[in-house]
């Protein structure tokens, strides 16, 4: 498991690396990837994001952790757990999420890698429970959720979404610690 926090059958969980910046800066700035964001992601911006990540995983020991394929050590995006304090009557609440280059959509690994990711929350840091919020047109995200067991709680109107209106109604799924 060298330089892993964690494993699953095909993907390695490990914490961030400057040198991740470009390869994630090429995932961001795909359309593709960020359609159901408000807009792709500069340099910048997917700096400040692996920044924030380092420093959270440092502060509570998750993250979205930087994924690789476990065969290949090749980095496919991110797949973790992070802090959510947006204005909602959920939040504060631990969230799961992924993105992954499109060279790895369709083949199970963001399903495979948000079930570890539950493992991990549940049996390490003994969360009691995680939630996952995706924009209501964002179906293979949804599918997911579905897949890893989540079950849907509401719908609502995301508070960093009201300038974008295909975007603003979001659904809330659960998942909790038995």
């Amino acid at each position: 498991m060298s330089g892993y926090l964690f494993t699953s059958k095909r993907l390695g969980f490990r914490n961030w690396k400057i040198s991740d910046t470009d390869r994630l800066f090429e995932i961001n700035s795909n359309k593709d990837v960020m359609q159901f964001f408000p807009s792709t992601q500069t340099k910048e911006q997917t700096e400040a994001f692996i920044t924030k990540m380092q420093n959270q995983y440092a502060k509570k020991e998750f993250c979205y952790f930087a994924v690789e394929i476990l065969e290949t050590k090749e980095f496919i995006g991110f797949i973790g757990l992070s802090s959510q304090n947006f204005e909602s009557n959920f939040t504060p609440a631990i969230d799961i999420g992924w993105r992954l280059h499109p060279n790895f959509w369709n083949k199970g690994l963001a399903t495979e890698g948000a079930q570890r990711c539950l493992e991990f929350g549940f049996s390490q840091l003994k969360l009691k429970k995680i939630i996952a919020v995706a924009p209501a047109i964002n179906i293979p995200s949804i599918s997911i959720m579905q897949k890893i067991g989540m079950n849907k709680v509401q719908n609502f109107k995301h508070s960093l979404l009201k300038e974008y209106t295909q975007l603003e109604t979001c659904v809330l799924y659960v998942k909790k610690n038995t």
